[in-house]
This record gives structure tokens, sequence and C-alpha cells, in this order.
């Protein structure tokens, strides 16, 4: 699908406005400066689209730690421990596919899937109002529009459509540092298309995850989830995700009625 040239956020019904953010050392773009080490890794991940991460960098550096999406003492580290740490995850996503990003935050891993693979149609899926305006700015100084739209608003609000967007669905649905297994499945299975997968970046917990919520996303409609390592070989650690196929639509319990009261205001005997 494609999107309008200026990006916007879908609005609903989750988030807060925003405010003054508190006293924070001041960035630096240096910060966002690829170091020497990881050049290599970069131009294998990122490829003719390296400038375009690099100012991604410096935005998440800069703006980014004026407004809380990164802590200042992240910044340094941003190539190692969020770009490519996420670009590797590319590798997982089949050419061409629309990708779902829920709680994307600064934009991580949606947007530098977008800037990886210019194949993808991506949604950044994010219910704060100040990640929201820091996403839409970053989306349109980077260029990126007419693949990237921001949606506002909870997982389930997207795939219920609710807020008068939507639903929404992907072949791939990822997310980053979000959330248990059990919880993520729940609220993005729903959002992936029959077939469609659940890519969550997760650490050295993920099979002891597994162990203990499988039954969880059974009970969700996902398969048996498996554990995959991105960017062997390529980056060191290597990225861990969780992967869970859609195998089946579960549809979520309906919603208790109230018991009916006589005109009195008693309950009815029943």
């Amino acid at each position: 699908m494609a999107y309008d040239d200026t990006a916007d956020a879908v609005t609903g019904p989750g988030g807060t406005p925003p405010g003054p953010s508190a006293v924070r050392p001041e960035p630096s773009p240096a910060d966002a400066v690829l170091p020497a080490e990881l050049a290599d890794a970069a131009r294998t991940l990122f490829g003719d689209r390296l400038d375009l991460a690099a100012a991604y960098a410096e935005l998440l550096a800069t703006d980014g730690v004026v407004r809380g999406l990164i802590g200042p003492r992240e910044a340094p580290r941003i190539w190692d421990r969020h770009l490519l740490n996420c670009a590797a995850v590319a590798e997982r996503i089949p050419e061409g596919a629309t990708v779902i990003d829920v709680g994307s935050g600064a934009g991580l891993p949606g947007l530098v899937l977008a800037i990886a693979r210019p194949d993808l149609q991506v949604t950044l899926v994010e219910p704060l109002a100040r990640r929201t305006s820091f996403l839409i700015e970053a989306v349109q100084q980077l260029g990126l529009a007419k693949m990237v739209r921001v949606f506002r608003g909870r997982a389930d609000e997207a795939a219920s459509g609710e807020t008068g967007v939507g639903p929404l669905s992907a072949d791939v649905v990822t997310a980053r540092a979000v959330a248990p297994l059990d919880r993520l499945a729940g609220w993005c299975l729903p959002l992936a298309v029959p077939g469609g997968r659940l890519v969550a970046l997760k650490g050295s917990s993920a099979a002891d995850e597994i162990a203990e919520h499988a039954a969880t996303v059974d009970r969700l409609g996902g398969g048996e989830p498996t554990v995959h390592l991105c960017g062997v070989g390529v980056i060191d650690p290597a990225t861990t995700v969780v992967e869970v196929v859609r195998e089946r639509v579960v549809r979520p319990p309906a919603a208790k009625k109230a018991p009916k009261r006589s005109r009195g205001g008693r309950k009815k005997a029943r």
C-alpha cells in the first residue's frame, strides 16, 4: 500500500499530550558518528542507504535525547545497540512485505527496517503523543513518507479499527522490548494476516519465555514459537528474535452483559 507524501499521525484515544522535557545533558551530533569498527557491518546492513541511516542516527542522538526517547548514555551506542541490532532483523522479512511495528517508540525497529529495506511498507504503532510527534517529523525529514505511516494508538485499537482507521493488518508484526511473549502475542497476533508472523526482538531469555508462554501463544492462535539469530557473522552479538506464525484466527471472548434490572432498581430473578 502507498501512503501520502505528507506523513501524519492517525490519532486514537491513546497517549498523552506533549509537554516540556526534563532537563538533560546537552546532546551532541558527535554521538551519532559511525564508529570505524562498525563501518563494514553498517555498509552490509544498509547498503546504499547508509547515509540515510546516519541521518536517522543524528536525529536520535540529538532530538531523540532532548525529547527523552533515547537516554543520554545510550547516544554513543546508537549504532551497535540500536541501528545495527534492528537492521539485522531485515533478513527475517520477505521481499515486498507489509510491516506493523508495535510500540515503536523512537522508531525501533520499524523505522530502521524502512531505511534498510525500501521495498517494505511500514506502519509505526505508538500511543504516546510526544513519540508519535517525533516519528512524524523523522519520517518527513528522512523522506520516507511514501513508505512509512504513523498510527497513534494502542495495538488493540489498530487491530479493531475502533479509532475509525483500519482495522490494520500486515504480513509481519515487529516489536522490541515491549512486553513478555504472552502479552506481546495477545497484542501483535491480531495485527498479523493469517499465515503472517510476529517477529519479536528478544534477549538471552528468549528460550525461557517460550517455555513459559508457549501454551498461551497457542490459545491466541499462534504456532510454536521459534528462536532465530540475525546478523550472524555481521554483528556481534547477533540479534535474537522469537517468531510466531498466526496459524488460526482467534476471536476475543464476548464481553459479559450487565444483568438486567427491574424498574425498581433490583436485579431480575432468573
